[in-house]
């Protein structure tokens, strides 16, 4: 997600989408929290001095005696009847969000760390001044940011040139021209060109096409009653923003535009639908494209994007792409230039003057996330510089915070759940040889990255300047889009990494079929070296048996030891496969997290999958490392038990009701309740751990639980 990072930050779509929450589409990527774009990631809770709070030590944060915070359970809960709270629950009754915050929880904790020393990092160089080149872009950009009397002063200024760009716009082809415009600039477009690894031959990139257009959380905003006030505030904000720049019709022309998205929002396809990797992937030619999308010229639009000629393009959704093209012919033209004006303003409005900001931040964060307080200002400097400059501010973390050692156990660590995974496909009961074959090839192919990346970023064509907030995003999105382009025809990075260092959080990706883990995610609660190894396993491994799990998942699945999308299940097994993942998504789509909201099985089935498995295997990796020898007994808990508490640490989170609504209708991970019990009552080893018996409100029969890895 290189795209103009404030956009999607302020919306907290958590989106790695070029060009907005739909273009991505096929599930290439699966993280591990809901904060998977790099920015959401730094949207921590309070850090030192100038934010207001409590200092933040840089050091790791440690759990009580043996990594397991004992002070936040609550023993009067049965375990039987609410694990979650059992684990965390004195916790969860203690603990406040802080105000500039929509969650807080243990990924949050660590958030907050690694906020602390990338502050640290980027704030010396913004002090060191010139000197070494990659220093002083950090230290530039850093700068802008936290240049607040420049922005008030330059007020709208820095979109002014975009603006009037849509102005002077006279046709149809004329504005389709424009929307090409967008991997370089502020602007929007429906229809979106983005470039990655292609699917079906990830030795070489592809383009992709996918639909855009939508400025709030998910299609459902515009859909669904439940959200008819946050539409509303919407248009009103559309409103708002049109009359700052000075835009005729303000009002008039917002209500063109929220029905213009409505309209969109009714032809796109559900996340839950685009989550379908077979479906999201339609290679056409050139005129095929042009077929999907009658009377749009994409040869206009093509010269807008820097592309050179193409034969060859993957649609995602590509029964919306006809309805989005006659939406396109039968809109005005005029609300298409006051949609696209919107656009760049909303986008650019956090990088502006105070009062764009604060508009922005009331319906974006308060309305829509329930956030009661913004941010103070160097926090979000903080996002910006690591989102332009990730990797060089990543190479300092990485030297001051990252020891050898550390990578070293995390290798260990990797090998001993893939063993617990090679064992037990040997011996699934479900599977046929044949494709047992297959998924032990694909395991033994798996890449394994951790810590950092082996070849760090080239930043040196990036220009930043200290004067110019606005400039360097613009900047930074063009020099991310022609790194893309310029490498399109050449064989697939597979060095590269999708997220920094200091990101709190893992991934799986399926082109590569590798799993990644940052350094920052190697601490407590997840890991500590003095910690007991069962807490380790159940947090640490969890994570790494969560990531591995989705290479096998209902989408990873798909895919070979050598990332080819290609169907290697024999068709026994691959109903087997579905029937136990219909059980799954049908069990969590029963739960409801506020009333009238409930967790949809389908988007979250990935992550619920990779939850299941991870967990199954950090508890027979534990059970490994044993080496034969019993499980000590700490407190009075049980080497199980220890594991099961350690998962539920991990995931101990509050979260905002408004934000949780969103979560609901637009991640692909359920809420960190259900990652507890939602998991927990699948396993068969928690039942024996916590003598779980019928009648326990959590209590699933054994002939009802899901078991697929």
């Amino acid at each position: 997600m290189k795209r103009i990072w404030f956009a999607a930050a302020a919306m907290a779509a958590l989106s790695l989408s070029a060009f907005g929450a739909q273009a991505r589409d096929g599930h290439q990527h699966a993280c591990l929290d809901a904060a998977c774009d790099t920015q959401a990631l730094f949207d921590a809770i309070d850090t030192p001095a100038t934010g207001g709070g409590q200092p933040v030590s840089l050091e790791s944060p440690r759990y009580g005696a043996w990594g397991f915070d004992v002070s936040g359970m609550d023993r009067a809960v049965k375990p039987g009847d609410d694990f979650y709270k059992y684990a965390n629950g004195t916790w969860d009754t203690k603990t406040e969000i802080p105000s500039d915050r929509v969650r807080y929880g243990a990924f949050d904790k660590l958030i907050e760390l690694s906020e602390a020393r990338t502050r640290a990092i980027i704030e010396e160089a913004a002090k060191a001044g010139a000197g070494d080149p990659q220093t002083a872009k950090i230290g530039a950009a850093y700068n802008a940011f936290m240049n607040e009397a420049l922005a008030e002063k330059l007020d709208a200024k820095p979109i002014a040139a975009e603006l009037d760009g849509v102005r002077k716009v006279k046709t149809k082809d004329e504005f389709t021209a424009l929307m090409g415009r967008n991997p370089t600039t502020g602007y929007a477009a429906i229809l979106g060109l983005y470039i990655m690894a292609d699917q079906k031959n990830p030795t070489r990139y592809a383009v992709y096409a996918g639909t855009s257009g939508l400025s709030l959380p998910d299609r459902d905003y515009y859909l669904d009653a439940k959200f008819a006030e946050k539409k509303t505030a919407y248009e009103a904000y559309v409103a708002q923003m049109l009359t700052m720049i000075g835009w005729e019709k303000p009002v008039e022309n917002a209500k063109a535009i929220v029905a213009f998205e409505t309209q969109l929002a009714e032809a796109s396809w559900t996340r839950a639908q685009r989550r379908d990797r077979d479906k999201t992937y339609n290679p056409v030619d050139w005129k095929g494209l042009q077929d999907l999308t009658p009377g749009f010229d994409w040869n206009r639009y093509l010269v807008g994007t820097e592309l050179p000629k193409l034969d060859r393009v993957v649609v995602t959704t590509n029964t919306a792409f006809p309805k989005f093209a006659k939406i396109y012919a039968d809109t005005p033209l005029e609300t298409l230039k006051a949609w696209q004006a919107f656009k760049v303003a909303d986008g650019a409005a956090p990088m502006l003057s105070k009062r764009f900001v604060d508009a922005s931040f009331a319906f974006r964060n308060k309305t829509l996330s329930g956030q009661p307080e913004q941010k103070p200002r160097w926090k979000r400097a903080v996002a910006a510089v690591n989102d332009e400059l990730g990797e060089a501010v990543g190479q300092v973390y990485v030297a001051r915070y990252f020891p050898p050692e550390s990578k070293a156990k995390m290798v260990d660590l990797v090998g001993n759940i893939r063993a617990v995974l090679k064992t037990r496909l040997d011996n699934l009961d479900w599977m046929s040889p044949e494709t047992k074959a297959q998924a032990q090839d694909k395991l033994a192919k798996f890449t394994v990255k951790i810590g950092y990346p082996d070849k760090w970023r080239d930043y040196s064509k990036l220009e930043i300047k200290a004067d110019d907030l606005y400039g360097n995003a613009i900047r930074s999105g063009a020099f991310e889009w022609r790194h893309d382009v310029e490498r399109l025809n050449g064989p697939v990075d597979k060095t590269e990494w999708g997220m920094t260092p200091q990101t709190v959080n893992a991934y799986y990706n399926s082109v590569n079929n590798e799993i990644v883990f940052p350094a920052a995610i190697l601490q407590a609660p997840f890991f500590h070296p003095d910690a007991d190894p069962a807490v380790n396993y159940g947090g640490i491994g969890g994570v790494i048996g969560h990531e591995i799990s989705h290479g096998f998942d209902d989408q990873g699945r798909k895919s070979d030891g050598l990332g080819v999308l290609r169907d290697w299940w024999t068709a026994e097994d691959a109903a087997k496969f579905k029937a136990q993942a219909d059980k799954l998504g049908a069990q969590y789509s029963a739960f409801e997290p506020l009333p009238g909201s409930h967790v949809n099985g389908q988007l979250t089935m990935g992550e619920n999958i990779g939850d299941m498995g991870g967990l199954a295997f950090a508890l027979a990796a534990y059970h490994a490392s044993l080496g034969g020898k019993p499980a000590p007994v700490i407190d009075g808990f049980t080497g199980d038990q220890r594991v099961y508490l350690g998962w539920a640490q991990v995931w101990r989170q509050k979260t905002r009701d408004d934000a949780l609504r969103q979560q609901v209708v637009s991640d692909p991970h359920s809420p960190a309740y259900y990652r507890v019990n939602g998991t927990i009552r699948n396993q068969d080893g928690w039942y024996s751990a916590f003598d779980v018996k019928p009648g326990d409100k959590l209590y699933v029969a054994p002939e009802d639980r899901v078991r697929i890895w």
